[in-house]
């Protein structure tokens, strides 16, 4: 969706602070899922922000569960609780007084019911394609092979680099705590996730830390595999969540 017509939506459809309880539901894949109980920040007829202990990455599908006044519902009308569908449009870290982050999520309402194919690809990506006159709105799968020339980097198609890159993953519990660290390589890494050599317990859709000292920057991810190879040797694949790896002076 243009700039353009994201302002125009933005100017016609204000979104009110109502701090209403809210279950976030999230489906990392097809046995794998978390929710968080949060309050709402801010909502409208077509969307709504809060905030979470855990990141969201753009373009997943999640599930809040809200007791929405019916004056901004689009169904459901005599429910006690509004379960609606939605895609995540912005995610940033925010660090509270207790200097602990947390994470400044925004969603868009997409319906009752989710996209076909999400049942069989929970961890599938989107994006907003339109919206109808006093609808909800309408997704489409992200594009995994777009035309990027005029994009910015942290936008492009991600190439993957066989190379051997130096970081320390801590693995974190549901409170954001650690409970595990090491010291790695990488296997092969790109800018949105990495394949990594590990000891580390860590099972398919734990949140990890992953800290890189020689370019000074740590990204939360999320683990979307464990395997072991022919050598012998476990390898973790991480997707980056909050963050991109800065692979200057690589690509």
């Amino acid at each position: 969706m243009s700039a353009e017509v994201a302002e125009t939506e933005k100017r016609r459809v204000q979104r009110i602070a109502l701090p209403l309880p809210t279950r976030v539901e999230v489906k990392i894949d097809g046995q794998v899922s978390w929710n968080e109980v949060t309050r709402l920040s801010d909502v409208s007829p077509l969307g709504a922000g809060f905030v979470l202990k855990r990141p969201l990455k753009r373009g997943r599908i999640v599930q809040l569960t809200v007791p929405m006044p019916r004056q901004l519902r689009s169904f459901d009308f005599t429910e006690a609780q509004y379960r609606v569908w939605s895609i995540v449009r912005r995610c940033i870290p925010v660090k509270e007084q207790s200097n602990e982050i947390r994470y400044a999520i925004g969603v868009a309402f997409v319906g009752k019911n989710p996209p076909a194919g999400y049942v069989d690809d929970p961890s599938e990506l989107y994006d907003i394609s339109h919206r109808e006159d006093d609808g909800l709105w309408h997704i489409t799968k992200a594009d995994e092979n777009p035309d990027d020339r005029n994009l910015g980097k942290g936008e492009r198609r991600q190439t993957r680099f066989c190379i051997p890159e130096e970081l320390t993953v801590e693995v974190l519990n549901s409170d954001g705590n650690i409970i595990a660290s090491e010291t790695s390589v990488t296997e092969n890494i790109s800018l949105g996730g990495a394949c990594l050599f590990t000891s580390l317990k860590a099972d398919v859709g734990a949140f990890v830390r992953v800290i890189s000292v020689r370019h000074n920057v740590t990204i939360i991810s999320v683990v979307r595999g464990r395997r072991t190879g022919p050598d012998g040797l476990t390898r973790l694949h991480v997707e980056f969540i909050d963050n991109f790896f800065p692979l200057d002076g690589i690509e």
